[in-house]
């Protein structure tokens, strides 16, 4: 049974509602986990601290029927030390990451958008460790919709993404040779489309010699007609 301690504050008035009130406590737990803040109905509800006492980790916010509930911050303690870093920090809705907010995955690494129910879904800018930075739609924590991925090189894609993978019309410019690739993907290949310089001259290791035109009677029909099979499966 948690143990409460009421903080100095003026006793409610018997005009008061019991199920409106709103009062500060500290509460400890038999676990060891240690709250301070608001308390409504028994439940934590307004604004509060909680300390883990197993992960020493620590939820700082808004709480709503005994669950973080609109923004907070999500801080852990760094192993060996009694240092704490933000892990998240953002909305909430019953508990779980959901609205605006962003969580660092390491010191270089983080995410800058949307959430679903702790998966990032909607909106969002990834800072890789490598280097890499998508920005773009998200759905179920994996990139889907449209987005584009800066490589650290100096190359980027832009274009649609299905489950984490690039799938369907996308641009894949390799600036590093001066040509840019335009056509179709699927899970993750490029299947059919069309190669052409781009910025050669500013390239750091341009091809030998530039693409040669393509003289076709029609040649956006041939093109379309040989994306058609891959287009009609996005």
């Amino acid at each position: 049974m948690s143990l409460i301690k009421l903080s100095k504050k003026k006793p409610a008035t018997s005009s008061d509602s019991k199920s409106q009130s709103v009062r500060l406590h500290a509460v400890y737990s038999p676990d060891g986990n240690e709250y301070r803040g608001e308390w409504k109905d028994k439940k934590k509800h307004g604004k509060g601290i909680q300390v883990f006492k197993k992960s020493g980790a620590i939820y700082d916010g808004e709480w709503e029927h005994g669950k973080p509930d609109g923004f907070g911050t999500y801080s852990v303690l760094l192993p060996g030390t009694k240092q704490h870093v933000i892990k998240y920090r953002g909305l909430w809705t019953k508990g779980k990451k959901h609205g605006n907010g962003t969580f660092y995955y390491d010191n270089s690494s983080f995410y800058e958008g949307e959430w679903n129910e702790n998966n990032r879904s909607g909106w969002g800018e990834m800072h890789y460790e490598s280097g890499d930075i998508y920005e773009g739609e998200w759905e179920n924590d994996k990139r889907h919709g449209q987005g584009a991925l800066q490589f650290v090189d100096g190359n980027w894609y832009e274009g649609f993404w299905r489950d984490g993978k690039k799938n369907g019309a996308g641009k894949f410019y390799h600036s590093d040779k001066g040509q840019l690739y335009e056509g179709v993907w699927e899970d993750g290949n490029a299947k059919c489309g069309t190669m052409s310089d781009f910025k050669r001259d500013e390239a750091r290791t341009p091809t030998k010699h530039p693409i040669p035109e393509l003289h076709l009677v029609d040649g956006e029909m041939v093109l379309r007609e040989a994306q058609s099979p891959y287009l009609d499966q996005c």
